[in-house]
């Protein structure tokens, strides 16, 4: 019994996806897999970066549970010892097997991604990954730079192939092992672009004339915006080619066109990305694992790509926290799928146009902190209970409730139904919020401002979203006892998502707001 689970999670991935309405990307893959599963419209990750939000949506608690912040604590010695997702799995009866970027690696997962409580073999990780932020990019001289800006002939990249490529090998591999064996399993695949650089095969680039790349629908920092909430984007300054730009610090604009240049080899990124998961699910197809299978896509986090004058992640921003999320679940999202029907076909993005409209799609405001929860019960295993108010020696239970009861949403029933939603959960009036977090180190930008390690975290901005609104407020925060305090707020922010669906007007200055703190005080 049970279904098998394939997680594939993407780095920095925020949703330029067919499937999400963007009308430019070209993701026939992506957007075959969304036809035949629930999509979710707004889904939030709890920090945007890296392993803060990993470590958070794998363990099931939110970011001031795990006290990661940054990449240098592990939660186990750190936190407490909570069981991860695929640890549940393993424990319930799974091979849980990991592939190229799942936990970030490091101290943050015990530079084993978390192996042996995680998984039940050790993680793969491509050899080429050790290259990826090497001189591996010609310059129009000629000459090799570690620009952000790559694209590459793959057969001049050492070993002839790049880490997506690998993964998607390996994974396949395994895939067919499982089939072999006739084996449970919880496969996660982690693909690393479109984090930077943004190095990816540069046929892909035609497919996205730079004559048709627009900037940002507000590329400046919009005036009212709290120098704390500003992200100077330290990660993109240190890549050759923007270096020599020569832009100035925190706020100097990039020039328009190396802006298109960033916005067009994003999508360039994309595309390839949509290549790999591709063949990837059509090699699920391929071993006729497509009707006993759960198929999971989703990011850490997304991405600025101009937007209020920024880029990269590093705030708490919708274009920085909001994700692609969707479930293909065989017989729930689908009809049930009969033994050896074709689901997944290989689309070329270079050849395919998908006209797809997701199989079901919920507007309502979900977490990541959920997928653990979720996850556990779609495969019918036991729900880890609900976390009591201090969980720290609770090895397990969840922080975000199971979202399957949005599942079967036809959307004209939404607005007069109630929330089903018990009273553990914060329900804030059966209205479902997504809480994310971002630390910084001081009020106004600096070298640090991005990425602050524990010990220089001063401030942190508590943000909150709901269907109408993103209310954020940037508070004291002590690193020494992890304590944030409500009554000394240093700035604030609120954007109505109907008139200002960019968060470019905050209005948090000329409106009372004692409703919405209370809310994100709990």
């Amino acid at each position: 019994g049970g279904m098998n689970v394939l997680f594939i999670v993407v780095d920095d991935l925020r949703p330029v996806l067919g499937c999400y309405g963007d009308k430019l990307v070209k993701s026939p893959n992506i957007d075959q897999l969304a036809f035949q599963s629930i999509v979710f419209s707004n889904a939030y990750a709890q920090e945007a970066v890296c392993a803060p939000s990993r470590v958070s949506f794998l363990t099931g608690r939110r970011p001031d549970t795990t006290r990661l912040y940054d990449f240098y604590s592990y939660w186990r010695v750190h936190a407490g010892n909570y069981s991860t997702m695929p640890q549940y799995f393993k424990e319930n009866g799974y091979v849980t097997l990991s592939v190229g970027k799942v936990f970030h690696p490091g101290v943050s997962s015990n530079y084993s991604d978390d192996y042996p409580y995680s998984w039940s073999i050790p993680p793969f990780h491509p050899s080429t990954e050790k290259y990826e932020n090497d001189k591996t990019c010609r310059g129009k001289d000629g000459k090799l730079y570690a620009n952000l800006v790559c694209p590459v002939d793959v057969t001049e990249m050492p070993s002839g192939t790049l880490p997506d490529i690998q993964s998607t090998e390996e994974a396949i591999r395994l895939l067919n092992v499982m089939k072999t064996n006739k084996q449970k399993f919880f496969l996660a695949v982690g693909y690393h672009k479109p984090h930077i650089p943004l190095r990816y095969p540069q046929e892909f680039l035609k497919l996205y004339p730079l004559e048709n790349i627009t900037l940002a629908p507000d590329p400046w920092v919009p005036e009212k915006l709290p120098t704390v909430a500003y992200n100077p984007w330290t990660d993109i300054r240190q890549r050759d080619d923007v270096k020599a730009l020569n832009v100035s610090f925190p706020y100097g604009p990039l020039p328009d066109d190396f802006q298109r240049q960033i916005r067009q080899s994003y999508y360039a990124a994309v595309s390839y990305l949509d290549m790999q998961v591709g063949l990837l699910l059509n090699a699920l197809d391929d071993v006729g694992l497509s009707n006993s299978t759960i198929v999971v896509f989703t990011a850490d986090h997304g991405w600025s790509l101009g937007e209020h004058g920024e880029w990269a992640k590093y705030s708490n921003f919708d274009v920085a926290t909001r994700v692609p999320l969707m479930f293909y679940v065989p017989g729930m999202t689908t009809s049930s799928v009969s033994q050896g029907e074709r689901v997944f076909p290989y689309l070329d993005p270079f050849s395919h146009i998908l006209g797809l409209v997701p199989q079901g799609r919920s507007k309502k405001v979900v977490e990541l902190v959920s997928l653990f929860s979720t996850l556990a019960e779609l495969a019918g295993l036991q729900v880890p209970p609900v976390c009591p108010e201090t969980s720290f020696h609770v090895a397990l239970c969840t922080e975000g409730a199971s979202i399957v009861r949005y599942f079967n949403v036809s959307e004209e029933k939404v607005k007069e139904e109630k929330d089903g939603c018990d009273d553990t959960y914060r329900c804030f009036n059966e209205e479902p919020v997504a809480f994310s977090q971002y630390p910084r180190p001081a009020d106004t930008p600096q070298w640090n401002s991005d990425k602050p390690k524990l010990k220089d975290i001063r401030i942190m901005g508590y943000s909150m979203r709901t269907i109408d609104y993103r209310y954020t407020v940037w508070v004291r925060f002590n690193p020494n006892n992890f304590s944030a305090n409500f009554e000394d707020v240093h700035a604030g922010e609120l954007y109505m998502v109907e008139t200002d669906p960019n968060q470019d007007y905050n209005i948090y200055n000329n409106t009372s707001h004692g409703v919405f703190f209370k809310k994100i005080l709990g």
